[in-house]
């Protein structure tokens, strides 16, 4: 399988998967050009579309693409998404004949209250939900409910490739490295995120064991993350979504 991130808009990712034959999938098109730029430079056929959430930049370029090349779409149950040939929800399979592909979905609201994942073949398409680094802002579900989301994502095995659908990551190291500036493997992420970026090349996808070692997001439970909130204020009782609250608040009026 071919995995790679099309960059769009401004920092948005498409993920595009494809396979020997030419068969071939994206996930959360933003827009139709860079997607019909990478389908006639390779020769691919576009069989299916995944969206994670409805948010313009991840559909912004579905009916376009869907229209033009008869591609199947797998979204949320959510009516704010129209021209949807399959909703998908928890625990939901979404199989594929070309490519030949089996994802399972997961419902991971938080960043949207109708957000999922879909996860398979080692890889996690996470939308805005898992940053490498980071996470997405709360704009309709609760702290509480992006955490247990994160949790779910945070249990997948560590050769897991994040598969997020921005570039984000060298402002989220910016964030990661206040918080911690202890973290020897957080500052090797760093220092790999500056040479990749120098060179105009994507950090992602993330694998995901290194987000558990480096991202304060999936590390609530962490003795330097329980350390670094009180330092902000709380008791050093405070809960686990106490802390994320707290991480994200910050995160939210981080400035480098």
């Amino acid at each position: 399988m071919h995995l790679e991130p099309i960059p769009a808009l401004s920092d948005n990712y498409i993920w595009l998967l494809a396979d020997e034959h030419g068969s071939a999938l994206v996930v959360d098109p933003g827009e139709a050009g860079p997607v019909e730029q990478a389908l006639q430079r390779d020769g691919l056929r576009l069989e299916a579309i995944l969206l994670t959430h409805h948010h313009k930049d991840h559909i912004g370029g579905m009916a376009e693409l869907a229209a033009r090349h008869g591609a199947v779409v797998h979204a949320p149950r959510d009516e704010r998404i129209a021209a949807v040939d399959h909703r998908v929800g928890n625990g939901d399979t979404v199989t594929l004949k070309a490519p030949d592909l089996q994802f399972q979905v997961i419902e991971i609201p938080g960043h949207t209250r109708s957000h999922i994942a879909f996860h398979g073949h080692g890889m996690l398409f996470c939308g805005d939900t898992l940053f490498s680094l980071g996470c997405g802002r709360l704009f309709e579900g609760s702290p509480a409910q992006m955490l247990d989301s994160l949790d779910q994502l945070a249990t997948l095995p560590d050769a897991t490739l994040v598969c997020c659908a921005h570039e984000y990551t060298q402002a989220n190291a910016a964030f990661a490295r206040s918080v911690e500036p202890g973290n020897r493997d957080l500052q090797q992420r760093s220092d790999e995120i500056d040479r990749l970026r120098s060179a105009s090349q994507p950090t992602l996808p993330a694998v995901l064991g290194q987000e558990r070692a480096c991202n304060p997001f999936l590390r609530v439970d962490s003795p330097e993350i329980v350390e670094w909130t009180v330092r902000q204020g709380l008791s050093d009782d405070a809960g686990r979504v106490e802390r994320f609250a707290t991480l994200r608040t910050a995160k939210d009026h981080f400035r480098a």
